[in-house]
């Protein structure tokens, strides 16, 4: 079964990570952002959740009517992953380290039914670590690809360093996928990557920080800003 993710409209979507609490749940779709990221399997994580609070706060972003929620993990063990989406009832699966082509193919045959497989692909000083590897990943059954970058020392993930435009537009033709942008969005960023944004395979935007105050708390008004300085909205899944 193949996915074809589309915006509802030439906006695109706003995907933010890290929720831990049923109140971040509410604010985040009262402020229109579209899917919500949550984190299990993530060793010292800032919002790594037990299967338990896991469950608890997919449920909630369904109950919105709004938000998808969205499993964010490092976690490679396809009998482990299984176990995870048959507990939480979880569709989406964001697999954010270094899982390879045949940990996506085992679990397009591990797990029966709907279900949407986002690989993170990781920029290093503009260089894409898995290059190499993206035929790979969409013949192994990726639906969508998230870019985001690397620091110096090697951490991924939530990391607020920003991609340049140029080495992502350098990146999306080798993909026939849907991407999201990671790495450093911003409110008041969107023009760094015009070219990006017109792009037809970009599906959006994923962001952490910039969706917090100074105290690291989700703020209405940090995710209002970026839908607005975005342009993003709601989606609709297609399949085909």
């Amino acid at each position: 079964m193949t996915m074809t993710l589309r915006p509802v409209n030439p906006r695109r979507v706003l995907k933010v990570c890290g929720a831990t609490t049923l109140d971040d749940i509410t604010l985040l779709a009262a402020a229109g952002a579209d899917f919500v990221g949550l984190w299990h399997g993530v060793p010292g994580g800032h919002a790594n959740l037990s299967v338990a609070e896991l469950t608890v706060l997919a449920a909630a972003a369904r109950a919105t009517r709004q938000l998808q929620p969205v499993l964010v993990t490092f976690i490679s063990d396809v009998d482990v992953l299984r176990d995870v989406v048959e507990r939480t009832g979880l569709r989406w699966l964001q697999l954010h380290a270094y899982q390879s082509p045949a940990v996506v193919r085992a679990l397009r045959a591990a797990i029966p039914g709907e279900l949407t497989i986002v690989k993170v692909v990781h920029l290093h000083a503009g260089r894409c670590l898995e290059r190499r590897f993206i035929p790979s990943y969409e013949r192994a059954g990726t639906d969508l690809f998230l870019l985001d970058a690397v620091t110096e020392d090697g951490r991924i993930g939530s990391t607020g360093q920003q991609l340049r435009g140029s080495d992502v537009i350098d990146l999306v033709p080798l993909l026939t996928r849907p991407f999201l942008l990671a790495g450093g969005i911003s409110a008041h960023n969107r023009a760094d990557y015009e070219s990006v944004v017109e792009h037809p395979q970009f599906f959006g935007i994923d962001v952490d920080t910039a969706a917090r105050d100074d105290r690291g708390r989700f703020e209405l008004a940090s995710v209002t800003d970026l839908t607005r300085g975005w342009r993003t909205a709601c989606y609709h899944r297609e399949i085909a």
